[in-house]
């Protein structure tokens, strides 16, 4: 949705005004401003109405950390035993 904001922003502007106007959208305050209007939202989205979708967003979050943190082992593992398949090994 933010990104839809921003290209809805900038679509009617010519190049040369793009960085002047996202500029400012890269400092830190802006960045900070963005991300606790954020988390307001959510409060009063899920938390303030008892929804049960924030125990959801933490499980579904959890299994895809999970899964991130594991998958370059994961791809290891697969890489080497197709080396081994492929060479005769194991």
């Amino acid at each position: 949705m933010a990104m839809r904001k921003v290209y809805s922003e900038i679509k009617g502007m010519k190049v040369k005004e793009v960085p002047n106007h996202v500029k400012p959208m890269l400092s830190m305050d802006y960045v900070k401003k963005a991300f606790q209007k954020g988390l307001d939202n959510y409060n009063s989205k899920y938390i303030q109405t008892d929804s049960i979708q924030p125990l959801y967003h933490v499980c579904f979050g959890g299994m895809v950390f999970s899964y991130l943190v594991a998958l370059p082992n994961e791809r290891r593992h697969l890489e080497h035993q197709q080396h081994a398949k492929e060479h005769g090994h194991h």
